[in-house]
């Protein structure tokens, strides 16, 4: 066992609060997307379609070679002065989480980001809360819809990190919260002040990040997730269903996905005459490329050469008040009974509990 997951038993005790993404590469160059496609497309979450050797086969022998340097350059087309915006939006999310945190709570908590692919990692982020003294620990995934694809995945990444951890924190994990009424709210918020500054469109759509048909046959809830966010979200507003639909972008692969997919639809309302559509992501709780580069640009060009003629993207909620407010209170619900979170947490018979369990530990080290 390395050093680096062994626990002292003098250290403070607190609670851990660990927020994942999907990630970033670390570059908009095609070397830096060759290492984030291979993690990323090796997970057996994302492809599980053909047997482990055959598609190693094909993801080093033709995949890797070609798709890397197109990605680059999509990569670069929305790359900040300050880097990724994926993870410069979650680094934002982090620092008001943690400021929110602290004022929602009496006790001690450490807030870490790790990303499932690339940096920073999930196990860096874990050791980070462990070398604060995090015995417990909740993972919030800012996947408002559960999928296996993205949620289950988060969950296995952790499990083999902790696999040789000698003491594993205490683990709390939020699945989705997909139907969270401050969640709800901070979107359809988004949408009215969108709406405040100019005319309301004929069509909203709500494009969500698609996955194989054959999850959703074989169990995963994602589907199902997604129609009642979009359904809450335009009550909420207080639309008649005429004025909205909900579609599945970013398609990979040959195999079915959920449907209707979202440029398909968008050619043909712009082919039927529907002059004006907004699109909105709620599966996307920070702007990344598949909203900044496959939506506003990809997705607006087919709408506006099949006949559309106003196009208007809604960005993610990223680090909105409201969003920082939704997720704040989800994290102190989901923290409900654990030390740190209770009105009635006392630092000073922490301190003192802290101080017995440290000389009982040098007592029982004595006498072995």
């Amino acid at each position: 066992m390395s050093a680096s997951t062994q626990f002292r038993h003098d250290q403070p005790i607190t609670t851990g609060v660990l927020i994942t993404n999907l990630g970033t590469p670390d570059a908009p160059t095609a070397p830096a997307l060759r290492r984030y496609l291979a993690e990323f497309l090796w997970d057996p979450r994302i492809v599980d379609s053909l047997p482990r050797p055959v598609w190693w086969l094909a993801l080093h022998g033709l995949i890797l070679r070609l798709r890397p340097s197109r990605s680059a350059k999509s990569y670069a087309s929305v790359w900040t002065d300050e880097g990724s915006p994926l993870l410069v939006i979650a680094e934002r999310q982090l620092a008001a989480l943690r400021e929110s945190l602290t004022q929602r709570l009496a006790g001690p908590v450490v807030v870490e980001l790790g990303m499932r692919y690339g940096n920073p990692s999930l196990a860096s982020a874990l050791q980070k809360l462990r070398d604060a003294g995090a015995r417990r620990v909740l993972v919030l995934p800012l996947y408002p819809q559960y999928s296996c694809s993205t949620t289950a995945s988060t969950f296995d990444a952790i499990a083999a990190e902790m696999a040789d951890w000698r003491w594993m924190p205490e683990l709390r994990f939020i699945n989705q919260y997909h139907d969270e009424t401050g969640y709800i709210e901070a979107l359809a918020a988004s949408i009215r002040e969108s709406w405040e500054q100019r005319e309301q469109p004929q069509k909203l759509l709500f494009s969500f990040h698609g996955t194989p048909k054959r999850f959703f046959t074989e169990g995963d809830p994602y589907y199902c997730h997604c129609q009642k966010t979009a359904r809450l979200v335009a009550e909420c507003l207080g639309l008649a269903e005429d004025r909205w639909q909900l579609t599945f972008q970013s398609i990979f692969g040959r195999e079915e996905w959920l449907q209707p997919y979202t440029i398909e639809t968008l050619r043909e309302l712009g082919s039927n005459g529907v002059k004006s559509v907004d699109i909105v992501c709620p599966g996307f709780s920070a702007d990344c490329l598949e909203t900044l580069e496959e939506i506003t640009v990809e997705n607006r060009e087919a709408y506006l050469k099949a006949g559309g003629e106003q196009f208007h993207y809604i960005p993610a909620l990223n680090d909105r008040p409201d969003h920082i407010k939704a997720l704040s209170g989800l994290v102190q619900k989901h923290l409900a009974g654990w030390p740190e979170a209770s009105p009635d947490w006392n630092a000073a018979q922490h301190e003192s509990g802290k101080a017995e369990c440290l000389m009982r530990a040098k007592t029982a080290g004595a006498e072995m």
